[in-house]
């Protein structure tokens, strides 16, 4: 007996449809479109925003024949700021090294106390309640006595930055590390990896999200911790920064020149933040989902 086989008939595809379907090269480029529009829109909107408040300051100035001394203009205060540039400038510069000399010191400190915390029990035990207590005290309550008992000026306001930038960079790192998956852990344990080859391949790409979250806030309270610690040691003089400058014109009753002090302050914590939100978008953007861009 002869045995049949019976085939489907084949489907053809109408050319319509196979044209709709987007090739990939396509798709790619819609994407691409789609991030630059959300980029420039990051940047237009807030840009947008800011000009409008301050064309209002201005109208608001000008309209009411605000005095100076009272609240001065945008332009006065862009003004004012060309005109004692050389001043401000050196001021800004005194900050900017204090800023980030705090920084880097709360760095160091924070990642090797944290890696401590997380291979010695006994380190967190006994050290994390005195961080604690660093984080919980006003720094503006303990500068006066750092002030009092280290010599040089420079070195205290070091000091106090540094309480006020270490303890984020410190619990976060400290969280990082101990966010390691627990299977992964029995699975390094399993092909019984050293403990450096834990700590390279597990817990540090574990704990730099983390560091990185911490960083961006410990950024700005550097800044934070080094004018609040010029504003209470009062220093005058030529080396001296941005709070120093904001102190002498309000007792000079320097209106705008304090305004233009204030908005250099400002501008650098903008652009500190700016950097490290660079910089984890740069470390983080291509492996961890919370800096890889996604369409919404």
């Amino acid at each position: 007996m002869a045995s049949t086989s019976i085939t489907e008939p084949a489907v053809a595809v109408p050319a319509s449809e196979a044209d709709a379907a987007p090739s990939e090269a396509a798709l790619r480029a819609h994407e691409d479109r789609l991030r630059r529009r959300e980029s420039m829109l990051r940047i237009v909107v807030p840009a947008a925003i800011v000009a409008l408040l301050l064309l209002a300051w201005e109208w608001t100035v000008r309209a009411n024949n605000i005095p100076h001394y009272i609240l001065p203009a945008p332009s006065l205060i862009i003004r004012t700021l060309f005109d004692n540039w050389e001043s401000l400038s050196s001021a800004l510069w005194f900050t900017v090294k204090l800023t980030l000399l705090a920084l880097v010191a709360a760095i160091v400190g924070g990642v090797l106390l944290a890696i401590a915390f997380a291979l010695f029990k006994w380190v967190e035990i006994g050290l994390f309640p005195i961080a604690v207590i660093l984080q919980v005290t006003p720094i503006i309550a303990i500068a006066p006595l750092i002030l009092i008992y280290v010599s040089s000026t420079t070195a205290a306001l070091l000091l106090c930055a540094w309480i006020v930038a270490f303890f984020p960079i410190l619990s976060n790192t400290v969280i990082g590390l101990k966010s390691a998956d627990s299977n992964l852990r029995d699975l390094f344990q399993l092909y019984k990896a050293s403990p450096w080859q834990t700590f390279r391949y597990l817990l540090a790409p574990s704990a730099l999200p983390y560091f990185m979250a911490g960083l961006k806030i410990a950024g700005g309270l550097s800044l934070i911790g080094a004018v609040v610690a010029e504003f209470t040691a009062g220093t005058a003089g030529k080396e001296t920064g941005l709070a120093s400058r904001i102190l002498e014109s309000s007792f000079r009753t320097e209106i705008p020149m304090m305004f233009a002090a204030l908005l250099l302050v400002s501008l650098l914590g903008i652009v500190i933040f700016i950097v490290f939100a660079a910089l984890s978008r740069l470390v983080l953007g291509h492996w961890h989902e919370s800096e890889m861009r996604r369409e919404r």
